[in-house]
């Protein structure tokens, strides 16, 4: 079983940046596939980013494509969002999720079923 639990979420003024983090615990994922999605209030959830297993693919959602990057550190079981420029329609709790070990999402990287673990979340508000 993994345990998957996000920071580094907080309060930002418009165009400020955050980094969130997403930490792993219980087994690895260093081989498995990562990303983040979001829900804003009232509203489905939504895809921000991914990453592969093997980190050389990488996905953004067209809203943030220029301002957000997905990286990971398979020594720190970690998988990391860096939001710039943020803006108020960024307002959302940020979740983190994790596929299978070696499961390809090139195909399916935006749908949340492609994810077996899921984080609490960490509110992210962008103040305008």
């Amino acid at each position: 079983q993994v345990q998957l639990v996000e920071s580094g979420g907080g309060l930002v003024q418009a165009g400020g940046s955050l980094r969130l983090s997403c930490t792993a615990s219980g087994r690895t994922v260093s081989r498995c596939p990562l990303a983040w999605f979001r829900q804003a209030p009232g509203k489905e959830r939504e895809f921000v980013s991914a990453i592969s297993w093997s980190g050389s693919g990488t996905y953004l959602a067209t809203s943030v494509k220029g301002r957000f990057t997905i990286s990971r550190d398979n020594a720190k079981n970690t998988v990391y969002l860096q939001m710039s420029s943020l803006k108020p329609e960024d307002t959302a709790i940020y979740y983190c999720a994790a596929g299978s070990v070696y499961r390809d999402i090139s195909g399916s990287y935006y749908n949340g079923l492609s994810y077996d673990y899921w984080g609490q979340g960490t509110q992210v508000t962008v103040s305008s």
